[in-house]
């Protein structure tokens, strides 16, 4: 079973930044394709982020473009997301969707995520 754990989030003041990580584990297949969503009280589900395998490019909404980033390297079952000069409209639930890694080109734009985590909660305050 595919499991999927978010860490980090919190409260920060606008301007602030904060670093969320995601975790995907439980398939046999070592690698994940692997996103960022999240629902603000203006949007109830917002892809944020997503990182496509095979050198493609990511995915950055183009709400956050400029202020979050991914991590591209590192471990293939894990993803940071990089939140600075975070705004008020920037508050929200956040949560990870992942799926694992079939075939090579799985990932890629398009990919059904199966599988998220329970979320945790950005708050940024004036």
């Amino acid at each position: 079973l595919v499991q999927v754990e978010e860490s980090g989030g919190g409260s920060v003041q606008a301007g602030g930044s904060l670093r969320l990580s995601c975790k995907a584990s439980g398939s046999r297949y070592p690698t994940y394709c692997m996103g960022w969503f999240r629902q603000t009280p203006a949007q109830l589900r917002e892809k944020v982020a997503v990182r496509y395998h095979g050198g493609r490019d990511p995915y950055i909404a183009d709400s956050v473009k400029d202020r979050f980033s991914i991590s591209q390297g590192g471990p293939a079952n894990t993803l940071d997301l990089f939140m600075n000069n975070l705004k008020l409209e920037d508050t929200g639930r956040y949560w990870c969707e992942a799926e694992p890694e079939y075939s090579s080109g799985w990932c890629t734009p398009g990919v059904q995520f199966n599988y998220e985590g329970r979320g945790t909660e950005v708050t940024v305050f004036s």
